[in-house]
């Protein structure tokens, strides 16, 4: 007859297991939700470019181009040179934009860095799951949580207290060294 503490065991590794899968499973998704909004926002440019073209009105094709967030609000369209989804989040140094960010870690950067501007001090990830419009449930928090560890392993972020994470100090700014 097998121990208690060995079935224990048996399950808690079991759990693990799926746990972990369940965190591969979502980092996927994750990274298809990316392209996804990256191709989407592609279209979107295209189809106003050509607008642009096809319109009587010559003087709008200096207009800076803007490409519509999922969620309805206005962000800037994202470069050529941006990195694409399962690429690695580079180390920060002087100089370098956040262009070089996947959407995901973009938003990430924003969203702290307003709260810095507003005096709010660090974010949890269920808080930053919350201003995403995300439902806050453990796989999307782990998710975040995942990003915002990556980029502060990377100097992009700071973590002061044990899941609380903020802007680090030079790369606070969309444009590199600020």
């Amino acid at each position: 007859m097998p121990s208690v503490v060995g079935l224990l065991e048996q399950h808690e590794l079991a759990a693990r297991r799926r746990v972990d899968g369940l965190r591969e499973e979502a980092d996927r998704i994750q990274a298809e939700l990316a392209a996804a909004e990256q191709e989407w926002q592609e279209w979107a440019i295209a189809r106003r470019r050509v607008d642009t073209v096809l319109a009587p009105d010559v003087s709008s094709t200096a207009a800076t181009e803007v490409a519509l967030d999922p969620r309805g609000a206005d962000v800037p369209s994202v470069p050529r040179d941006a990195a694409k989804p399962k690429s690695q989040v580079p180390v920060w140094r002087e100089g370098l934009s956040w262009a070089v960010l996947s959407v995901d870690y973009q938003r990430i950067q924003q969203a702290l860095t307003e709260r810095v501007r507003l005096g709010r001090g660090p974010a949890t990830c269920q808080e930053m799951a919350v201003l995403f419009g995300m439902d806050v449930v453990p796989a999307r928090v782990e998710a975040l949580r995942s990003k915002a560890k990556r980029l502060v392993a990377r100097g992009w972020l700071a973590e002061p207290a044990p899941g609380r994470f903020t802007t680090a100090a030079g790369a606070a700014g969309p444009g590199g060294g600020s």
